[in-house]
């Protein structure tokens, strides 16, 4: 029994196509997979492939015509099968491009059927290949006549342009590619209760609070020579990230607006600080805090950090421990990160980005010289904090870093 062949939906958003070119004529015998056009979308041209066994006894639209949807592009059947009355139950949107093929009458070429599906080479022989493997082919600067063809009669069609692999010249010898093999593998791994209130958490604050950033660069030599020093006398090895917290301690007891937290109808304006320091472990993110850090001494601060980290990564911290804090130092400076930007860490009004203390030229007072410097970026919730603020707030920063003898007075 005779089978209409449609204008499949060849993308989500297709709503008709048009015929580039018949691949196979009136009266020819087709089976499943050969190609028996090409439809150009609103995306691309694609091959209209054949799943019936059959003859193609009927084309009902012409080359560079176009038709919605579903409506009757073709109909394949047994050879000399009347399909007049299948034809007179459907609506064809356009002429047929060729009649329909019976006992009585012979079979036509469509008058529409493309010449230009061949090419001629360089020794005058015959190259078939379809349009859309020559555009292809254009495109990756593939040479057609050394693709072997898999259609009908050796004809290239596109899937033998995308697995064409071109052999390599190298000197007089010609090396053919091998093709690369490979395994798709992943692993789906159940995400940790931290993971998930982490993901929450962020997501929260990202979406909800207006972020604005502001950056700065901080020259840090006097920090570094400050830091020789005290490691000299120090109970415990005092870090560069120490110091930093110490300075941010200082400079938001000058900056009391920065030391907020966003609650909805209300701004609180704490009293107390509170600096909590993002520590990477296996299950993501977690922030001890240092409080009443702006009280303590900078060898304190470094015993406490890393008493909280080696907590953290074992994951004894109390709730005690990373809870409370009003202000956030996130520092990716140790794994050689120039700049970034944080995350807020709710309901805090800021967060503290380091980056990485790098030698790098800079003028001063009109001569060139190398400094170690270091940029940090102020991530602000914007309902809590002013640019003003924010910006006065770093100003501090950059003055307690470049004379760190003010952390000690």
């Amino acid at each position: 029994m005779a089978e209409v062949i449609r204008m499949p939906k060849m993308s989500d958003t297709m709503t008709e196509g048009v015929i580039v070119a018949w691949h196979k004529k009136v009266g020819d015998d087709v089976k499943s997979g050969d190609i028996l056009a090409e439809v150009e979308t609103d995306k691309a041209t694609m091959e209209l492939e054949n799943y019936v066994k059959g003859t193609l006894l009927h084309i009902g639209i012409e080359a560079g015509q176009s038709v919605p949807v579903d409506a009757v592009i073709a109909i394949v059947g047994a050879k000399g099968e009347d399909v007049s009355a299948l034809l007179a139950g459907e609506s064809t949107p356009a002429k047929s491009a060729v009649p329909v093929a019976n006992e009585t009458t012979p079979a036509a070429t469509p008058a529409a059927t493309p010449t230009s599906t061949t090419t001629t080479s360089s020794n005058d022989s015959r190259l078939k290949a379809s349009p859309l493997a020559k555009k292809i082919a254009e495109e990756k600067g593939v040479d057609l006549s050394k693709v072997p063809g898999s259609g009908d009669n050796g004809r290239i069609v596109k899937r033998d342009v995308e697995n064409f692999t071109p052999a390599t010249s190298t000197g007089k010898t010609t090396v053919q590619l091998p093709s690369v093999v490979g395994a798709e593998s992943f692993d789906d791994v159940t995400v940790s209760q931290m993971r998930k209130a982490i993901a929450r958490r962020l997501s929260e604050s990202k979406n909800g609070a207006p972020h604005f950033y502001l950056t700065m660069s901080i020259q840090m030599d006097k920090v570094m020579e400050a830091r020789k020093a005290m490691n000299d006398i120090s109970p415990v090895k005092i870090s560069v990230n120490d110091i930093i917290v110490k300075a941010v301690a200082s400079s938001l007891r000058l900056h009391p607006k920065v030391n907020s937290s966003w609650l909805g109808d209300k701004i609180r304006m704490n009293h107390h600080i509170h600096v909590g320091v993002a520590v990477a472990i296996d299950d993501g993110l977690i922030v001890p805090v240092v409080k009443f850090a702006d009280n303590k001494t900078i060898s304190h601060i470094s015993a406490e950090v890393k008493e909280l980290a080696d907590k953290a990564k074992n994951k004894k911290l109390q709730p005690s421990e990373f809870e409370g804090s009003t202000f956030t130092i996130s520092n990716l400076g140790m794994f050689g990160i120039d700049q970034f930007t944080a995350i807020i860490n709710p309901p805090e009004s800021c967060i503290l980005a380091v980056g990485a203390a790098k030698e790098t030229v800079v003028v001063e007072n009109g001569q060139m010289k190398v400094a170690n410097v270091m940029k940090v970026t102020l991530s602000c919730d914007h309902r809590s904090v002013d640019g003003a603020v924010g910006s006065a707030f770093l100003q501090t920063l950059k003055d307690m870093l470049e004379n760190p003898v003010r952390l000690l007075v």
